[in-house]
């Protein structure tokens, strides 16, 4: 995603985002993070949104497969209370939404959890917690529901898809210096305030060379390109 589009891919009109000093550093995902989920042979495979076919939803096995390919690459995970290992995944709310429907997922995630009344299955929950992994149903998280047919993904354009976003610990750098400027004017003899405020800050997606690839990558993210 760029600065210039809505998180569904629609064109952001009138926004200031390109004009900031950081807009130049965003980068799309490094080739080794940037993987795809191909249902048919129920695997991974290299990014490429073109290939993204409908059946091609979240499920509990892509899931544990992603994981894995984190770990094995060296994207190390948060560090919680009691050195619980775990990391943060984003998903769009109809990702959420197909991943509660895949069986596997529903047997897993109804087998662990305490029979009780206060059991977030039917108590409503904005995290799932399972195999380490926190996964949250984020709104912003980059789809092609805002694109029209023919620019989506999949071979015909018809496709719509979601960036899954896997992080782990510093997948984002943010310089925050100091405290903002807040200065007020008045004209038109005080009957019409001037408000200007001015902050300076930063965000960065760290990218350093890794010990498996020897290649630059993405330090804390994967991406993963499912359909929804």
């Amino acid at each position: 995603m760029c600065s210039s589009d809505l998180t569904n891919g629609a064109p952001r009109v009138g926004s200031d985002f390109p004009f900031l000093d950081f807009a130049a550093d965003v980068k799309a995902p490094s080739a080794n993070r940037h993987q795809r989920w191909d249902s048919a042979t129920s695997s991974l495979a290299a990014g490429n949104t073109a290939s993204v076919a409908a059946a091609d939803t979240p499920t509990l096995n892509m899931l544990l497969q992603v994981k894995a390919y984190a770990k094995n690459h060296y994207i190390r995970p948060l560090r919680g209370e009691g050195g619980i290992e775990a990391y943060n995944v984003f998903m769009t709310p109809d990702g959420m939404a197909a991943l509660k429907q895949d069986p596997n997922f529903q047997s897993a995630w109804r087998n662990a959890l305490p029979r009780a009344k206060d059991n977030p299955l039917f108590a409503g929950s904005d995290v799932v917690y399972i195999d380490g992994l926190a996964i949250y149903d984020f709104r912003h998280v980059y789809n092609t529901k805002g694109l029209a047919s023919g620019s989506k993904w999949g071979a015909a354009g018809a496709v719509d898809g979601q960036r899954v976003l896997l992080c782990g610990a510093q997948a984002m750098g943010f310089a925050d210096i100091g405290a903002p400027e807040w200065v007020e004017k008045g004209f038109d003899y005080e009957n019409q305030q001037g408000i200007s405020v001015a902050k300076i800050l930063g965000m960065l997606k760290p990218q350093f060379k890794t010990n498996d690839t020897q290649t630059v990558e993405d330090f804390g993210v994967l991406a993963v390109d499912t359909a929804i």
